[in-house]
């Protein structure tokens, strides 16, 4: 088993990127994530750009409307 060291500081930014690249790659636009994922259009950019650690509701808000596990958002490598 291999344990990877997570930079406590760089997970929101890391999570944040993953469902950027997922939207993008379903072609969803950040407003449509949002209002799939019942969240304000706002909030959906400040969990994006990584600026604020989203609640595990919103994660899973988020997994549900992108239609993926929600281990990939924290899939890091």
């Amino acid at each position: 088993m291999c344990i990877m060291s997570i930079n406590i500081s760089d997970i929101d930014k890391k999570v944040g990127m993953n469902i950027r690249v997922e939207r993008i790659r379903k072609n969803i636009s950040q407003e449509g994530l949002a209002d799939m994922a019942e969240l304000a259009r706002s909030t959906m950019g400040i969990v994006e750009r990584g600026e604020k650690s989203p609640s595990l509701q919103t994660i899973a808000k988020i997994s549900n409307a992108l239609n993926i596990d929600i281990r990939k958002l924290f899939d890091f490598e």
